[in-house]
């Protein structure tokens, strides 16, 4: 129960740490407690190795669906990226850092598709505009037809990188 709690802490400094710094214009500042927090994690790793390869398949899928979202104009990042199309390398990390959540605090959604669906509809679109709101972030108006499209990337996003993870399954530490 201790290693969930210190996951759930981790990821919660990181998302902080990655989207203030974003808002703030230092968004390395944030990128680098989150690798921080990643490198902590596959340190505890009873398989750093597994545990890399999601990290890492997570970034690729969060860079692409980020991206697209920016390419289509429903999200802007005005931090850390020369290309209005392109995700900022940050919201790389921070999908990082998310997946260091898969095999830990969010272990209980395996086997779970539909719930792991529902969830990332649900979780997806209040993280981006806690975001937005924050700062690292902007939605064009109105808002809602960029946070439905956000709601579905993570109703895609999450059931498979909770697939993923059940391929990928290093922690050691819970």
């Amino acid at each position: 129960m201790t290693a969930v709690l210190a996951n759930v802490a981790a990821f919660q400094i990181g998302w902080f740490a990655l989207i203030l710094g974003a808002a703030g214009r230092h968004p390395d500042w944030g990128m680098l407690i989150g690798l921080a927090i990643v490198g902590w994690h596959l340190l505890l790793a009873r398989d750093a190795a597994a545990e890399l390869r999601l990290v890492g398949l997570s970034a690729g899928v969060g860079a692409v669906f980020d991206s697209a979202l920016a390419a289509l104009g429903l999200i802007q990042f005005p931090t850390g990226t020369n290309a209005a199309w392109l995700a900022p390398p940050w919201m790389a990390v921070l999908w990082m850092v998310f997946a260091t959540t898969l095999n830990v605090s969010l272990r209980w959604l395996k086997g779970r598709r539909l719930l792991s669906a529902v969830l990332g509809a649900a979780a997806g679109p209040l993280a981006y505009y806690a975001g937005a709101r924050l700062g690292a972030a902007r939605f064009p108006d109105p808002m809602a037809g960029a946070l439905l499209a956000v709601a579905v990337i993570w109703a895609i996003a999450l059931p498979l990188l909770v697939a993923a993870s059940e391929r990928y399954d290093g922690a050691g530490h819970v």
